[in-house]
């Protein structure tokens, strides 16, 4: 028999689908279809359709259980849906991928179970959000360092830092491109104002020119943002930097540099930026003492 038809065969004989949530995706309780109505149950088939079974076995323990009876009672199958896209039974010795995951959502949804199409929604809005904040990010860095990008996004996926290596060869490669201190500075604000511009939970290769302006010091940092040529963008990565965690090795002393203009500017700018979280920082370093 054909893996990837096997289940449909399955299917075919089934007289009631048992729906679940396996780890609370599928908020609502339990749902139970009959299936004994020959259009609810090709619904149902087409929904579950397997497109190929490439091998692969994800991690985690699903989202959403199905568990299939026939005319008596008996189970004839458990089925566990992955993340919208995948299906795992223990009759195949891999995942299978769905040959439209939606439709399966959607057909949870259409029976009571909305929790699984909204949390893969979400995660797709994630998802897209997270692909333009790196397409933006890559457009911001700075002239020369294109050649590395491979190697800073790649910390992202193996969840290291940066090694002292990487870290030189980008001085080294600012230092040649932009000679004039301010200009490399400017660069390096523009850069880390870019991406998801979050001071917490950004994937870890837009902590990369955090790191780098961490080494300049802060009197090139206030004459880059005293520049006629700094603007929002740099005023973001400023603010970022500056009220991250830990981001330089004498953040208290050098914020308290900060002429009064510019702690003003900067504050203002965090206000302004949607980002709670930012705000609530910018704030506390950038706001009047509190009595």
């Amino acid at each position: 028999m054909d893996e990837a038809t096997a289940l449909d065969n399955v299917l075919h004989q089934a007289h009631v689908v048992q729906v679940s949530s396996v780890n609370g995706v599928g908020a609502g309780g339990e749902i139970r279809v009959d299936l004994s109505d020959p259009a609810e149950s090709a619904q149902l088939r087409t929904a579950m359709a397997v497109e190929s079974l490439p091998g692969f076995h994800c991690m985690c323990l699903g989202d959403v259980r199905f568990e299939v009876f026939d005319r008596r009672g008996e189970r004839l199958a458990v089925v566990v849906l992955h993340h919208g896209a995948t299906l795992r039974w223990e009759a195949w010795e891999s995942d299978a991928v769905l040959a439209d995951g939606r439709l399966l959502l959607a057909w949870l949804d259409g029976h009571g179970m909305p929790g699984p199409m909204q949390q893969f929604e979400a995660a797709r809005l994630r998802a897209q959000r997270g692909t333009e904040e790196e397409r933006n990010w890559l457009a911001a860095m700075p002239a020369g360092l294109e050649g590395l990008a491979g190697r800073i996004l790649g910390l992202s996926r193996t969840g290291g830092s940066p090694s002292p290596e990487l870290l030189a060869e980008l001085t080294d490669r600012l230092h040649l491109m932009f000679p004039d201190p301010v200009e490399r500075v400017l660069a390096l604000l523009d850069w880390y104002g870019s991406g998801s511009g979050r001071c917490s939970g950004y994937p870890v290769h837009e902590g990369v020119p955090g790191e780098l302006l961490g080494r300049v010091p802060i009197a090139d940092l206030l004459a880059a943002l005293a520049d006629p040529r700094a603007e929002e963008r740099h005023d973001a990565g400023a603010v970022r930097h500056l009220v991250g965690w830990k981001t330089r090795p004498r953040q208290k002393r050098d914020v308290a540099r900060l002429p009064e203009p510019l702690r003003v500017r900067l504050l203002a700018h965090a206000r302004r930026c949607g980002d709670s979280d930012k705000q609530v920082r910018a704030e506390r370093w950038f706001g009047p003492p509190r009595a």
